[in-house]
């Protein structure tokens, strides 16, 4: 039994909330869920990123309070959380007084060891990253990420962070097996080490950008929202006060884990870690990156009409559905296509006619014949501590397979007519299974868990767990 950290990245409140957003949501809960069926204790944390200049420029655009309008966007991820199921235990916005706290005390912690300077620059700027990008970032004069808008020459005089000081000791951290998931992010990471790492700017003009944290004693500058955001991953444990314990019980004594996006190599396993040694704190002990949903062959744009809210999901298919369709039809670690055909098969296939429809076979031979149910408890699935969602989903889908088997191959329905003792036996086995199915399903699909294990302890057929559509 270990204390484990668990954190998401925190999504920019400048558009309505996507279904990458709800991928990773779901994937750091299903890894929450089973840590704790595994009996250690489990602080997962989401949250909102609310500075810097793209959510300034989104405001004023949509002619509102930045403020307003932050908490607007705010309120949609917090509901997002509520719609999904999530099982967090906070969820920290970067406007709160204790990040605040938090960011000027990191800012200060890196200054006193001298990897904080000032100087003038120029350099070409992306919006959409909120950062400068080097050469070997940009093609055809835009960045590899955004290459919809327009790079801009921007020169400034800002603080800088000694991110080259820490080569060394950064490509020993991530040189070790398991730091990084899955194994080609980490040979990305080293790639990008051994490529050379420059000094990255830490704050803006204030004259140019005033919405972002003030930079301790220089009212000149406000801190760069990157360093400003990853800093949110300490000041939702109440760093650097920590009166209730949980810095020094999930970070410094615990297994600290964080889920991102897998554009986000640079940011989590290199210049986050570089801010945590400059610091004198632990650094990450693993972070798993998983890839982007695309639909129909193409990025998800507003342009193209091929958006798939994750609340329309939720409203069509239920929550345990959306969440069943993005732990296993969607690869944890590489690319995936989603089409609205493909949900409504996948939902069919194996909801409707599959988990469903065993439910239901198997219930109402138990609720009619009441043979007897042995109680057992079943470790939880293995795979999920490999971030393979999709796997441990696939035993899952072996098992109800399986059962569905025995019954069409033993018939129980007739053959408890003909001879009942082995029929009650047979109906037993497909009950355990069915039990040992309900187990397993808790990390990812917790409220469909719940209901099959009533259902067992009432000995009494449900109502349709997955309507047709």
């Amino acid at each position: 039994m270990s204390a484990r950290y668990l954190t998401t990245t925190l999504p920019y409140v400048n558009a309505d909330p996507h279904l990458g957003h709800a991928l990773e949501f779901v994937q750091a809960d299903a890894l929450a869920r089973t840590w704790r069926l595994a009996g250690d204790t489990v602080f997962f944390s989401t949250g909102t990123d609310e500075h810097g200049q793209k959510i300034y420029e989104a405001a004023e655009k949509a002619g509102q309070d930045v403020h307003a309008y932050a908490d607007h966007y705010a309120d949609k991820f917090r509901k997002l959380g509520t719609a999904l199921d999530l099982s967090n235990d906070a969820f920290i916005r970067t406007i709160e007084p204790r990040h605040y706290a938090a960011a000027a005390e990191m800012w200060r912690r890196c200054d006193a060891v001298g990897d904080i300077y000032k100087k003038a620059y120029t350099g070409m700027y992306c919006v959409g990253c909120e950062s400068f990008k080097t050469e070997r970032e940009m093609v055809g004069g835009h960045c590899i990420i955004h290459t919809n808008l327009q790079l801009q020459e921007i020169t400034e005089e800002n603080y800088f962070f000694r991110f080259s000081k820490y080569t060394d000791r950064l490509l020993e951290y991530v040189s070790r097996s398991g730091t990084v998931i899955p194994e080609w992010r980490r040979e990305e990471a080293v790639a990008f080490v051994k490529g050379g790492l420059a000094d990255f700017s830490i704050s803006r003009e204030k004259k140019r950008l005033s919405w972002g944290i003030p930079v301790p004693n220089d009212d000149t500058q406000v801190m760069y929202v990157w360093f400003d955001a990853l800093t949110s991953y300490l000041s939702t444990l109440d760093w650097p006060e920590d009166t209730k314990g949980n810095f020094k019980k999930f970070w410094e004594k615990g297994r600290t884990a964080q889920v991102a996006g897998k554009d986000q190599v640079r940011f989590q396993s290199l210049m986050w870690q570089a801010m945590l040694m400059s610091a004198g704190i632990k650094n990450t002990d693993q972070i798993f990156y998983h890839g982007f949903i695309n639909s129909g062959g193409q990025k998800m744009s507003k342009s193209l009409g091929n958006i798939i809210s994750p609340y329309d999901l939720v409203k069509k298919y239920g929550t345990d559905a959306t969440r069943y369709m993005l732990l296993r039809h969607i690869n944890p670690m590489e690319d995936s296509d989603v089409t609205w055909e493909r949900l409504d098969e996948w939902y069919t296939a194996h909801l409707t006619n599959g988990l469903g429809n065993l439910v239901a076979r198997v219930m109402k031979l138990a609720e009619t014949y009441n043979p007897a149910v042995n109680i057992f408890i079943q470790p939880a699935p293995s795979k999920v501590i490999d971030f393979k969602f999709n796997q441990a989903l696939d035993e899952i889908w072996g098992e109800i397979k399986a059962c569905d088997d025995l019954i069409t191959t033993k018939e129980p329905f007739k053959l408890v007519k003909t001879n009942p003792e082995e029929g009650k036996r047979v109906i037993s086995e497909t009950i355990n299974t069915l039990q040992k199915v309900a187990f397993m399903l808790q990390p990812f699909m917790p409220e469909t868990s719940k209901r099959i294990q009533t259902a067992i302890e009432e000995n009494k057929k449900p109502e349709n767990l997955f309507p047709r559509l």
